[in-house]
């Protein structure tokens, strides 16, 4: 063996590219075959789609290698054009190391992953003449792949991770693999050191009492900060699915803190992770026993005639059905206004989590919910899955390969923090809202045997929507305001489903856009939007004094456990510490 084959790094030849070529489209036609098999049929091509396709494809790998013999492999020293798609390849943060750029050998495994899957999209694309929701599937499946084999994923491909073993004698492929034999024991990918934080001292610390207690939450009741508060309390609803303190971080990003500092009576329902004992709970009982529930003790408790709402996520979703019962009871001005953090109710535009709910992933769903519930963990893969380029493969290389020690960040720490679902309660979510769309139909769901319709809802609403959101999108959350017959005022927020609702002012971080009239359309709105640097919170405490200006002093039970409800424990309770 020469010296020089062993000191040089061994570049691909073209019939190594022909090979990386035909292993990626044998790939791609599994997933072909997959989508054809659900579909029930052969998946047609628009013919001269494909033509163009894979002459294109065909052109632009020869002008790429020819590129690299002509210069001597200096790629760099050469103006050329990358691969169609390219302000999104510049952007690409997976290739921001200068090496891919700079080195001739990654630069061509850079530019041939990208030409390669803009050609696998291409043809995902070009499937023609089926089912919408089958293509979305295939086009997820094959971004899927393609995030899956990245070069920058695997050790040898990458420079930063050469450059990392070089100098630290492989220590970090030593701790990288105790981050992964760690992880592999708690079934869970981690995204930050979680002896960093601690629930109830450094997060999830706003100070209250928790002054009611059910199978199913939790009632907390914030000390306030203020002299006078508003004489209609607030009343939050989180998400069951997740754990309630994403509202309440660290101190300076806490919306309840934030929301009791503006003199608000704050109150919030810190739901019961899912266990055995919950497995035949429904959506009526997250609606009667849940939200009605917790509504009537609040109005009880204050001697008030309504509450000021706020539904986030799924907790939004069920709240707007709530309203729907109310309306339907002649109750309505139980509540004096409804806010929705990235809530949707119309679920036809709702993105790549409605492929989740075919027949086939309902049987992996009973399946992994033996027990009654739905472990957690298994959601938070699949909310993962959505972003896997930033939630998946970035950690893999991070904490696996480069053997970074994780970075202490609270709203990482609570998206690890999963809570489990009931398995019954689950199961019809996604069948019953995401896959047949019946709660926009009037009369379709029926909650303690009253038929509900949306557009009987006359409650003041304030929607917001997150522009980047991957989980409930920008077009879907606008649909809210389609179904809902009461004012609006909808405001887009920047970011997404998380950092889009978390947004301190004090931050100056994003930006919002919102209209001083109801727009008739999302176009409208978007064209006649304006937009405000900073966060959008301080908009929405003046709505909602204006809902209800009024003002009493802070006494009796305006202080957590100094009314008929004694305090049980200290917040934030048992509840959001349960497995």
């Amino acid at each position: 063996m020469k010296e020089q084959d062993v000191m040089e790094p061994h570049l691909p030849t073209l019939q190594d590219m022909q090979q990386w070529t035909q292993v990626l489209g044998r790939a791609q036609q599994l997933l072909l075959e997959q989508a054809a098999g659900a579909a029930g049929r052969t998946l047609p091509f628009d013919p001269e789609a494909v033509a163009r396709i894979q002459t294109s494809f065909a052109d632009e790998g020869l002008a790429l290698w020819q590129r690299f013999l002509t210069s001597g492999g200096l790629l760099r020293d050469q103006p050329e054009p990358p691969p169609s798609g390219s302000p999104a390849a510049a952007r690409d943060r997976r290739f921001a190391d200068p090496a891919w750029t700079e080195h001739p050998f990654y630069d061509l495994i850079r530019q041939s992953y990208l030409l390669l899957s803009d050609y696998l999209m291409r043809m995902a694309d070009a499937v023609d003449g089926v089912d919408p929701r089958q293509k979305a599937k295939l086009r997820f499946a094959t971004t899927g792949l393609l995030d899956a084999i990245a070069p920058s994923n695997f050790p040898l491909t990458n420079p930063m991770v050469v450059q990392r073993t070089i100098q630290s004698g492989g220590e970090n492929l030593v701790k990288g693999l105790k981050h992964m034999l760690a992880d592999l024991e708690k079934g869970q990918l981690s995204h930050t050191d979680g002896t960093a934080f601690e629930v109830g001292r450094n997060i999830a610390s706003t100070p209250g009492k928790v002054i009611k207690e059910t199978p199913l939450y939790q009632l907390i009741h914030y000390a306030p900060t203020t002299g006078t508060v508003m004489e209609t309390p607030l009343l939050i609803f989180p998400p069951w699915i997740n754990r309630f303190y994403i509202l309440d971080l660290s101190p300076e990003k806490s919306f309840v803190k934030w929301a009791v500092d503006q003199g608000l009576s704050v109150f919030l329902v810190s739901w019961k992770s899912a266990d055995g004992s919950m497995k035949d709970l429904v959506w009526d009982d997250y609606i009667l026993n849940g939200q009605l529930d917790a509504i009537d003790t609040v109005r009880d408790l204050l001697d008030v005639p309504s509450v000021h709402t706020i539904g986030y996520c799924v907790a939004g979703t069920t709240l707007a059905a709530t309203l729907a019962l109310l309306a339907a009871r002649g109750e309505a001005d139980k509540v004096a206004s409804a806010t929705f953090f990235t809530a949707q109710v119309d679920f036809s535009k709702a993105g790549d989590l409605a492929l989740f709910v075919d027949d086939e992933q309902m049987k992996m769903v009973e399946q992994l919910s033996s027990g009654g519930f739905l472990d957690g963990r298994y959601m938070a893969a699949t909310f993962n899955l959505l972003r896997g380029r930033d939630l998946i493969w970035n950690y893999v290389v991070n904490n696996y390969l480069l053997g970074q020690d994780y970075p202490p960040f609270d709203l990482l720490y609570w998206n690890g923090d999963t809570t489990n679902l009931p398995a019954r309660w689950h199961k019809d979510y996604l069948t019953q809202l995401y896959r047949d769309n019946l709660l926009v139909q009037p009369g379709a769901i029926s909650v303690a045997g009253t038929p509900i319709d949306l557009r009987q809802v006359r409650t003041p609403a304030y929607v917001q929507a997150g522009r980047e959101d991957h989980i409930a999108p920008l077009e879907s959350v606008w649909k809210l305001t389609e179904h809902f017959s009461g004012p609006i005022r909808f405001l887009l927020a920047g970011s997404g489903h998380i950092a889009g609702v978390v947004n301190p002012p004090a931050a100056g971080k994003y930006q919002y856009w919102s209209c001083d009239e109801s727009q008739p359309t999302l176009e409208a709105f978007l064209a006649q939007a304006k937009e405000t640097r900073g966060s959008w919170w301080p908009d929405w405490i003046e709505w909602i004094r204006g809902q209800t200006p009024a003002t009493v002093p802070v006494k009796g039970a305006r202080r957590p456990g100094k009314g008929r409800l004694k305090a049980i424990e200290d917040a934030p309770g048992r509840y959001v510490k349960s497995r």
